[in-house]
């Protein structure tokens, strides 16, 4: 029986300009609209360096307006605009598979469709679990920060007070005062989803006639998602805003970006394949800036680990409002 080899199907740059253009195109983050696709953020992937800079212009000053008068030598005081930065990290990643293992799953027809479709599901995974401990990270760096003001902890609470509910919803898109209205969307987990499911909290709606039904929580598109692990029973639970996150993602500046490597001794013999899969990633949440650290809280290695993007230390906020922000977080059981 012929066996389809991955040597035979993959062309290496037509490859990686898939993964690069389909990428987290079918997570719950990216679909929702949270995680947008962003031009610079792309573009600089390709750049050198381990990080870049945005700059960014700061709101007009909120000074109440002169009173004018007829008195010439009166004269006003022009107020300033400031500018800030947000420092973006690149993580410079890869994978890599055997044909051993691999050959035998993806062999016969549609070989290729197949490869495709695995290689683009891991890479969607694995920025999935980046964007969340991005957005555990900005959580924890806000408590130890900036006095837990984007948070409503219910946890510590006695009896049913404790549980996910609407109201400690509201009091959480509330911590973004009058811009409450720029929250669009709430991340769960599914036990947290289930529990709005039993007690009729969520609405279901079509918005078309051939469209897909959208679940919506107290007018909130619902993102489910089990990334959200709970901790000894304690759920996270994420209001955001449209375009929160800025992603993008690309094939390396140098070398290659999908590279097969034969080992023809290997199997006795019988020979051996491996893909290797390589991109450069970038997730930022707005108005935050990356460092990578000293001492303690420095990351080990060249890129920020899955583990590292939830260190408090290594996420500031840049604007000076907690508005500025579509995030706010509910603590809960």
């Amino acid at each position: 029986m012929a066996v389809t080899q991955l040597i035979d199907v993959i062309i290496p740059e037509e490859f990686t300009a898939y993964q690069v253009e389909n990428s987290l195109v079918s997570t719950a983050l990216s679909q929702s609209g949270v995680v947008a696709n962003n031009a610079l953020i792309a573009a600089q992937l390709s750049a050198g360096a381990e990080s870049f800079t945005v700059p960014f212009w700061n709101d007009l000053p909120d000074v109440e307006a002169d009173i004018t008068n007829d008195d010439p030598a009166i004269l006003s005081t022009p107020q300033k605009i400031s500018a800030h930065k947000q420092t973006v990290r690149k993580s410079f990643l890869h994978a890599s598979w055997s044909e051993m293992s691999l050959a035998s799953e993806l062999s016969g027809d549609s070989a290729l469709a197949r490869i495709q479709d695995r290689v683009t599901a891991y890479w969607d995974r694995q920025v999935e679990k980046r964007v969340i401990n991005t957005l555990l990270g900005v959580l924890a760096s806000n408590v130890a920060n900036n006095a837990s003001d984007m948070v409503v902890d219910i946890s510590g609470l006695a009896g049913a007070a404790a549980s996910f509910n609407g109201s400690s919803v509201i009091d959480t898109a509330l911590t973004m005062g009058d811009r409450l209205g720029d929250v669009k969307m709430i991340a769960m987990h599914s036990h947290i989803y289930g529990e709005a499911l039993k007690n009729d909290e969520i609405t279901f709606f079509k918005p078309s006639e051939n469209g897909v039904e959208i679940a919506t929580y107290k007018g909130m598109a619902v993102i489910v998602d089990d990334g959200l692990t709970p901790a000894s029973g304690v759920y996270t639970t994420i209001l955001m805003g449209p375009g929160a996150l800025g992603y993008g993602m690309s094939a390396p500046r140098t070398g290659y970006g999908t590279e097969l490597f034969r080992v023809p001794a290997a199997g006795n013999g019988g020979g051996q394949t491996v893909l290797h899969s390589r991109v450069n990633v970038g997730i930022h949440p707005l108005g935050y800036a990356w460092t990578d650290g000293t001492g303690g809280s420095a990351i080990a290695g060249d890129s920020p680990s899955i583990a590292d993007l939830a260190v408090a230390a290594h996420w500031t906020r840049a604007v000076s409002q907690r508005k500025s922000v579509p995030l706010a977080f509910l603590i809960s059981k």
